[in-house]
Formats: C-alpha cells, structure tokens, sequence
C-alpha cells in the first residue's frame, strides 16, 4: 500500500527545497556564534569527611563523564558553573542516595561544539582509557546530524559504535542518551524550515530511543521540555525564548539547571537498581 501521508511530505519537501536553502544559509550567515564557556571540565568532590568514610569500607568512588555536542559543553552560559555540568555535579552531590553510596564523585566534560555522533566516536576512540571504570556516562548528541547530511543508516551504526566502545573501552556501569531538543521550537529556527528540521530530528530520536532499548544498561532520557516550562512558569503564560540562548538555538543557563535536575533523579534511579 502506497503511504501518500509519506509522498505528500516528499512532494512538500520538494516544493519548499529553495526555501529551505535559503533559510538555512541565513542562519548560518545571520546566526550570533556563541562561544564554549570558561571553566574546569574535570574535578573531584568529597561527599563525605575523611572519618565518616572509614567507618564504612562498602563506600567507593562515583565516576560521571557527560560527553557530546555544544549542549553538553554548556554554549549558551557565560560559564561552566551555569552550564549542564555546573548544575548537574552540585545536585548530585546533594542527594542522600549518593551521599550514602559514594565517598568521592569524580567527574570529566568531554564535549566540543559540533560534533556528531562520528565526532564523538572518534573522540571515544582517541582518548586514553581511563584508570577507573566510569559509572555513568551522558551523552548529548544528534542536533549537529540533523542538520549535516547524515543518513539514517550512520545514524544508527554509530550510535551502536559509541555504545560498543563506551561498554568495551571505558567499562561503563549505565550509558545515558539525552533525547534530541524541540528543534522545531527553537526561535533561530523560521517556518517552515523548523518543521523539516524538527522532523528529521524526530527520526534520529527515535531510533535512538529503539537502539538504546535493545542495550542492556543503556538509557534513553526523554528530556522533559513541558515540565521545565511548567516549572518556571508557575502557571502564568511565558515567553518560549527565555529557555534559550541568545543566538536562539543553545539552551540558556535557566534550561540547563532543569535539564540537569532530571538527568540528576535519572542518574539517582539507575545508580540504585543496579546496586539491588
């Protein structure tokens, strides 16, 4: 049977490609390019005094590395404290669950503005393997494949790639993929580009989401957009734009801090069941 939904949005497709082209180049000529914030990409936390950590031989040390695009490098914030990793390290660092599982949390950025999931393999694969296995790694990843010509078919293999190397070379304990933004929101984005961009975003997301559910110990994080919304907003109307940067496409420091409150409960629940 023929999917005339499917032809219909070809054929549209074909109908809008200068539009689209001309668009896309004024983005990329008009868009304000912002720079990757200042700040440590690596650290260590005590979680608890030298005599609490004595007293119980079970604690250990908790290791998170947060890998990918320029979301993960924190573009859109002045610095790093006010990026995803600046948020994410200090409320990890305050949940009970982790206080009293963990003595020391270890931490490490390894993201560069525009890469791809080829980028972030290579990456993977340049780095030295770590001295300690890595508890949990995030990785932010897809926005610069949906807007480079990456096929669906590259797509999927190396995002099985990266799943294979993070497992086989750096021992991960619980792999976490962010879910692709609302591209077709972002204010730098017009119509009708936004509706191309964001459906072939839709694509990458979801085989993302069916990779990671064939994985053992790989997660998918449907970042929750609504829910940051409804929490800023307090339930009164609010400008879409203040949860993004100035150049309209990076998130704002105000969207890193709630991005990183769910990939922190996240992180929280995974860590407990694959402790039980």
């Amino acid at each position: 049977m023929v999917d005339t939904n499917k032809m219909t949005a070809v054929a549209r497709d074909v109908l809008l490609a200068p539009i689209y082209l001309y668009q896309g180049r004024k983005i990329k000529r008009d868009t304000v390019r912002l720079p990757e914030p200042n700040g440590d990409r690596h650290g260590w936390v005590q979680l608890n005094s030298v005599t609490d950590a004595s007293n119980d031989d079970s604690k250990k040390l908790l290791t998170v590395m947060v890998v990918g695009d320029s979301a993960a490098a924190g573009v859109g914030s002045q610095t790093q404290q006010e990026a995803l990793v600046g948020h994410l390290i200090p409320i990890l660092t305050e949940q009970p669950a982790i206080q009293s599982a963990f003595d020391t949390l270890n931490w490490s950025l390894q993201a560069t503005t525009g890469h791809t999931s080829f980028d972030i393999l290579r990456r993977l694969y340049v780095l030295p393997a770590p001295s300690q296995t890595i508890d949990v790694m995030v990785l932010s990843v897809g926005v610069n494949d949906t807007t480079s010509k990456v096929s669906a078919a590259q797509w999927q293999q190396q995002i099985e790639n990266i799943i294979a190397i993070a497992q086989r070379k750096f021992g991960v304990r619980e792999l976490v993929f962010l879910s692709l933004p609302p591209m077709a929101q972002m204010p730098a984005i017009p119509a009708p580009l936004n509706n191309f961009v964001g459906a072939k975003a839709a694509i990458l997301d979801n085989s993302l989401q069916q990779i990671c559910a064939a994985h053992d110990n790989v997660t998918y994080m449907a970042t929750d957009f609504a829910r940051m919304i409804e929490e800023h907003s307090n339930g009164t109307p609010i400008d879409i734009r203040v949860m993004f940067a100035s150049d309209g496409f990076h998130p704002s420091s105000l969207m890193y801090g709630y991005w990183a409150e769910q990939v922190a409960e996240l992180i929280v629940t995974l860590l407990d069941s694959s402790s039980n």
